[in-house]
């Protein structure tokens, strides 16, 4: 054998030997002495039954150990409390433990440990951080039983009959801090009656938890609060929710806890319940920290679950029951929580049965589906909940709602969303108005941009109500499409836009205090109306609306057979506007009924000009048409036997440029031309034009009337006159006007032949005669062929009165002018002298009779009065001197 080999041979021996000796003698040394100095070099005490170190791998095998802090008030490290049974380590980093006061291992088996350890107390992060005293690869726990404490003896974690393997354990009071008490990279446990603190005010309890080839089941999970809810109002006034949550069975795998991260996959939750308690604490508007926690779900199922949500008071705020959802890749992380929904997500479906929310309105869900590309909801139903006047209750019923989504996103907490279409259908039930005054701008909100596409509702019956005059849609279908909604230039207010729409209604009606408005068929679009069989019907008596009215008011009775509109638009923007090219009323039938017996009304009455002038949207009507219609004007006083009437039949009217001067480049001039039979008897036709821009209202009117026999009139000057024409005919009658509302003038001519008049008593029954032959001896019976025109001049209007009111006062002056003559002044003084006249002669005429009967006489002076008596008899009827007047 050669040297050199013999020479290593003896080395190795040698250094086999010494490794052997140094092994006994660290063997001997760590049974003897390891206690001893881990006590004086560590802030432990530990004794064990049996210790086995290889000092070649670094494998270490103990059993029946005990362990303790050396102070237990030292709070500056992890105290360790209690016994294992066996101990084995793997590859004992020896030269840590000596000189840097460090166990560490590769692999760690602790068997049947029953321990306590409280964490130690949170280091200043400005001071340098201790390091911690273990540090394990790899570490497995059988049949353990742990309990760990916050440095404060609060109970943090805890667990019984736990079998764990984790890879990289790594647990410190910073990890609590992170919210995450233990993170590693991999795992496998089971345990029981596991319990965790989080904080003062929850607890999590589960009863037992198993994994099986990455599979995790933890059965009977629970979020308890720790405190009542008036202690929770109490010690946290300025919290705004405390909760309460189980979950008797969840599965999940590939759990992943890293620093501030938790990753899983395939998490399955059954049967959970959620109780969520409001304070009614406001939100502090200040932002609140983000916090560095983040959340990785890779799939999320929750089966069956349960969620109530209660008002301060108690009460149930919201509940839903078999809610079931399904959620794909599910992250919440620092940018997340800054959104309005603070989780992001890839894919989900959700649904739910007997939702029900209760607030000032009920509202209840029968079922729900959604996903983030399209929803359904079924039976849902709306009624009123606690009474508050002032804002809108809805009373609605509807089967099936159904809508599909282009996109919905958050930005910049900001709502983008895009709704490809919404179905509504069987919508049935009634919307209250509330008291408060609608906002003019509605404040943005959350909304960035909204877009719908299409909105339909179909067969549906809704009643609007407002300040009980209810609007009632039956068999209601309407469209809309390319609904707009974001914010205006200036950031503040919303803006809204509706680019096209289509709606049908049948049987529509609007009831107020006096009317039922009825629509037997309404189709409206952007460019088309048209309404059948539209009714205005008086919903009292005149004698009834008589005594409900303060001051003087029209009644209206309206029919039409169709009212038809073409053009264009807007009436749901901010910019709403009306052009339309022809508007055409076909069949009305219209009875306008006005009593004198309520006062006058003192406002001031616009002319129409400035009628049109205040419409505050741009309305512009090229052509308005009312065709075949019939027009009846009836009015009564206190003293007329029942109301005179006017009726104007085969009513047809043109109006040219109907607008409000809104429009620039569009002519402001209004042409109105009407052609019909006055009193179904003689032609009339009007022309009447005025500009709505200009601010001074003029206006112009004239007309025509012929062939008109003068008892036609009669049915409007009898009853409250008491007069009646008894013979003639207005041949031609002629007027042309000009004012503004100071009054107006003109010209007037009449044309008429063998004109009598037959003046009433105030029955309408017998002809007075002696007034009746004064009133025609001042009466023109005949004009002559060709009557001059007479000038109407210095008319003045009552501002209180309507236009026509002034207008008639015209046609007055223009008739006393023509009938009676144009010194109207003279000769009604000479009436008033002769019925003076009259007056005194009667008033004689009683004396006379009075003194005959006082006075005694002879049967000749007797005989004489007789002939007296019956001579002024003959000229004097008995008449008291009201019918005198």
């Amino acid at each position: 054998m050669k040297k050199w080999v013999k020479r290593l041979l003896i080395s190795f021996g040698i250094l086999a030997g010494l490794l052997l000796v140094a092994n006994f003698g660290l063997n001997f040394w760590l049974k003897t002495q390891l206690p001893e100095y881990i006590k004086k070099n560590t802030d432990y005490k530990v004794s064990y039954e049996t210790l086995d170190v290889d000092l070649s791998t670094g494998n270490i095998l103990a059993t029946g150990i005990s362990v303790n802090n050396k102070d237990p008030q030292n709070t500056a490290v992890i105290g360790l409390q209690g016994t294992v049974d066996t101990l084995k380590v793997s590859r004992f980093g020896i030269y840590d433990a000596i000189f840097n006061k460090t166990i560490s291992s590769s692999d760690l088996l602790v068997a049947k440990p029953n321990l306590n350890i409280i964490l130690a107390k949170p280091v200043n992060k400005k001071k340098e951080k201790k390091k911690s005293p273990f540090l394990f690869e790899n570490i497995r726990i059988n049949d353990g039983e742990i309990a760990v404490f916050r440095h404060t003896k609060q109970k943090f974690i805890s667990v019984q009959k736990l079998n764990l393997f984790v890879e990289n354990l790594q647990m410190t009071e910073e990890s609590v801090e992170n919210k995450l008490p233990v993170v590693f990279d991999r795992y496998s446990i089971q345990g029981e009656k596991f319990f965790f603190r989080p904080d003062n005010v929850y607890a999590i309890t589960i009863n037992t938890i198993n994994t099986a080839d990455g599979q995790m089941s933890v059965e009977n999970f629970k979020l308890i609060p720790l405190l009542s809810f008036e202690q929770f109002k109490k010690y946290y006034p300025k919290k705004t929710q405390l909760f309460e949550f189980s979950i008797p069975k969840m599965d999940f795998k590939d759990v992943v806890l890293n620093k501030n991260k938790v990753a899983l996959a395939d998490a399955e939750f059954e049967n959970p319940l959620l109780t969520v308690y409001n304070t009614g604490a406001k939100k502090e508007k200040k932002e609140e920290e983000r916090s560095n926690f983040e959340v990785n779900l890779e799939n999320i199922k929750l089966k069956n679950a349960v969620a109530q949500i209660n008002k301060p008071d108690g009460n149930k705020l919201l509940s839903a029951a078999n809610l079931n959802l399904n959620i794909n890749k599910l992250v919440f992380n620092k940018e997340t929580s800054k959104q309005i929904i603070p989780v992001g997500y890839n894919d989900f479906t959700f649904s739910g049965k007997d939702i029900t929310y209760s607030d000032h309105q009920n509202i209840n869900i029968g079922s729900i589906a959604l996903k983030p590309t399209n929803g359904e909801i079924n039976n849902v139903s709306f009624t009123p909940g606690s009474p508050e006047s002032e804002k809108t209750t809805m009373n609605l019923k509807t089967n099936h709602i159904a809508f599909n989504i282009n996109k919905l996103e958050f930005a910049n907490k900001k709502l983008n969303l895009d709704i490809k279409d919404v179905l509504i259908e069987n919508l049935n039930g009634t919307i209250k108005a509330g008291e408060n005054k609608a906002k003019k701008n509605a404040s943005p909100g959350i909304i960035q941009s909204v877009i719908v596409r299409k909105v339909s509702l179909r067969n549906s019956n809704i009643i609007y109500d407002k300040e009980k005059e209810p609007l009632a849609f039956h068999d209601l279908n309407a469209t809309v499409n390319d609904i707009e909604i974001g914010t205006k230039p200036n950031g503040q207010n919303l803006s809204f836009k509706v680019k096209n729409y289509f709606l049908t209604t049948r049987n529509f009606a609007y009831k107020t205090q006096f009317y039922n408005i009825s629509v037997g068929l309404l189709k409206l679009n952007k460019n088309k109306v048209q309404i059948n069989n539209f009714g205005m019907k008086p919903l009292v008596s005149r004698a009834q609306f008589i005594k409900m009215i303060p001051v003087e008011r029209d009644l209206y009775d309206l029919k039409a057979g169709q009212i038809s509109a073409e053009g264009e638009w807007d009436l749901f923007s901010h910019n709403k506007f009306i052009n339309a090219s022809h508007v055409t009323i076909q069949s009305a039938d219209a009875n306008i009924f006005r009593s004198k017996i309520p006062k006058d009304d003192p406002k001031i009455k616009a002319l129409y000009s400035k009628m049109l002038r205040s419409i505050k949207i741009p309305m512009n009507i090229n052509n308005l048409d009312l065709k075949n219609s019939v027009l009846v004007y009836e009015e009564d006083t206190p003293e007329s036997m029942g109301p005179g009437k006017l009726t104007f039949s085969n009513f047809n009217m043109n109006v040219k440029n109907l607008n409000s001067a809104k429009t620039k480049g569009k002519p402001t001039k209004v042409d109105i031309k009407i052609n019909c039979s006055f009193m179904n008897l003689a032609p009339l036709s009007v022309n009447w034009n005025f500009d709505v821009a200009d601010q001074n209202d003029g206006f112009a009117i004239s007309g025509k009337t012929s062939n008109l026999p003068a008892n036609g009139i009669n049915p409007f000057i009898r009853p409250y006159l008491h007069v009646t024409a008894t013979a003639g005919t207005i041949q031609e009658m002629l007027f042309n006007f000009k004012g503004n509302p100071a009054g107006l003038h003109g010209t007037f001519n009449l044309k008429h032949k063998d004109l009598k008049i037959a003046v009433l008593n105030k029955h309408n029954h017998e002809k007075k005669g002696f007034l009746t032959a004064v009133a025609n001896v001042f009466l023109k019976s005949n004009s002559g062929s060709f009557p001059e025109s007479v000038t109407v001049e210095n008319v003045e209007r009552d501002p209180t009165k309507s236009f026509f009111n002034l207008f008639w006062k015209g046609i007055e002056q223009g008739l006393k002018k023509t009938l009676i003559g144009k010194n109207v002044e003279k000769t009604e003084a000479k009436v008033k002298n002769a019925v003076s006249t009259v007056k005194d002669m009667k008033q004689s005429v009683k004396e006379i009779k009075q003194e005959i009967k006082d006075k005694k006489s002879s049967p000749n002076e007797q005989e004489e009065n007789k002939e007296k008596k019956g001579f002024f008899n003959k000229i004097f009827k008995k008449k008291d001197d009201a019918e005198v007047k």
